[in-house]
């Protein structure tokens, strides 16, 4: 799978460019902005993007109004796949957001239920109570996601349903190209749905188109399997991430990626490649979550040294900050232009790194060294073997282990190191020691 080894950029397309929150009908070209923002990309260190919805609907993109139509504030069909032959063409994959167990109120069969009720040969596509009423007093009542009835819950055994999702699956590929999708809530959609779109998209697109699933909680293996997904959100390491350095507690996501990965037959996803990252559009921006800012460059490089496919938000790569009690719409900010520093820099070394390692992509898991401020775990395939190192405290650390050789070289740096009368990790650093280059 060519997600294994990618870097993803993820792009909330209706915040970042800068349309307005209602859908007010009126179309605008604003999508190709994305084009201005490739050689940013590339220079990051990523070879994928996933955006977040990006089709007709009532405001934030979750509410869709139709499957078939670029969201008129984003601009055209004819120019969303102008952006998509662009990517293509600078070798970066596209995964759209497949918002699939509901739909907005705008929906054009919702609607024709609420006009023609119980004669709507729609009636059927959701779950519809005649004898009820709805917040919006629609003389009906509807099940809606989790309690926001702007949601409408789709019935996903519903034939027409699934055959109308497939169709357009079908048209995207067709239209835009795309490589995978991402599946919204795929913690509620049904199972047996997951099944049917699995094996939809191996007949009609190959085995190499991305299913990618939004999860939250529980055991990942319900839905990442040969039947169902490839990959899925590892919310777990998530948490892990940014609560280890605040608490200044490396135990915390050393146990989490022992537990998900280690050495032993019984850990969770052995061989599974999930989706991580350290912000995204749901969560407060990391910049605003880290206690201590000189951790910043430091959470990124541990996240490209963990096992998985790390994953950037836009405007994170720079330090842009948002909280979460701010509102959606802080966290989801347009930008006039990508912004080129330090931290976008170190991202991109260390993405780099990632994606030409073989062991950083692929390897399994070994704890080496770990104390609450120190860590350094070894990622292992037959071709190679390295060792990731972090310090996340402002003194620096000798740690004292058997490297199993003399030297090593840094993939970030290319500087060579000694693992003669121990190993120094610098104050605030990491590093990516390859054993198997000298």
């Amino acid at each position: 799978m060519w997600a294994d080894s990618s870097i993803f950029y993820q792009i909330y397309p209706l915040g970042f460019c800068g349309a307005p929150f209602e859908n007010d009908g009126v179309q605008v070209s604003r999508i190709k902005k994305v084009e201005e923002w490739i050689p940013h990309i590339q220079e990051l260190g990523a070879n994928a993007i996933y955006f977040s919805p990006v089709f007709e609907s009532d405001t934030h993109g979750y509410n869709t109004r139709d499957y078939t139509k670029i969201d008129g504030r984003l601009g055209t069909n004819e120019e969303f796949a102008g952006v998509c032959r662009a990517l293509h063409e600078a070798d970066i994959k596209v995964v759209l957001d497949g918002v699939f167990n509901h739909v907005g109120r705008g929906f054009w069969a919702f609607e024709d239920v609420r006009k023609n009720r119980w004669d709507s040969p729609y009636k059927d596509w959701f779950f519809v109570n005649f004898d009820g009423n709805s917040n919006y007093n629609d003389g009906l009542w509807y099940e809606g996601w989790e309690g926001h009835f702007d949601l409408v819950k789709l019935n996903l055994r519903n034939e027409d349903v699934i055959q109308h999702i497939f169709s357009a699956i079908r048209g995207w590929v067709e239209e835009f190209k795309i490589d995978g999708l991402r599946l919204d809530v795929a913690y509620c959609l049904d199972k047996d749905f997951l099944k049917r779109l699995r094996s939809f998209c191996r007949c009609e697109f190959g085995e190499d188109f991305l299913l990618l699933g939004e999860l939250l909680h529980g055991d990942y293996n319900q839905w990442v399997n040969d039947d169902m997904l490839h990959s899925c959100t590892n919310y777990e390491c998530y948490k892990g991430l940014y609560s280890s350095f605040n608490s200044m507690n490396l135990f915390e996501i050393v146990h989490s990626l022992l537990r998900q990965f280690g050495p032993e037959n019984w850990t969770l996803y052995r061989g599974k490649h999930l989706l991580c990252f350290v912000d995204n559009h749901d969560v407060s921006r990391i910049a605003s979550t880290l206690t201590n800012e000189l951790h910043l460059p430091l959470i990124y490089g541990l996240l490209m040294g963990m096992p998985g496919i790390p994953c950037i938000y836009y405007g994170s790569e720079w330090g842009a900050k948002a909280h979460k009690n701010e509102g959606d719409p802080a966290l989801r900010a347009s930008f006039d232009a990508p912004v080129e520093n330090e931290l976008t820099a170190w991202i991109g070394k260390c993405a780099r790194a990632h994606r030409e390692s073989d062991a950083l992509c692929n390897g399994d898991l070994t704890s080496v060294v770990l104390t609450n401020k120190q860590c350094i775990f070894q990622r292992r395939t037959d071709k190679q073997r390295v060792l990731v190192a972090v310090n996340i405290d402002g003194e620096s650390y000798t740690a004292h282990f058997d490297a199993g050789c003399g030297q090593a070289v840094d993939l970030i740096t290319g500087e060579l190191h000694d693992f003669g009368g121990g190993s120094v990790l610098p104050p605030y650093s990491v590093q990516y020691w390859d054993m198997e280059t000298v």
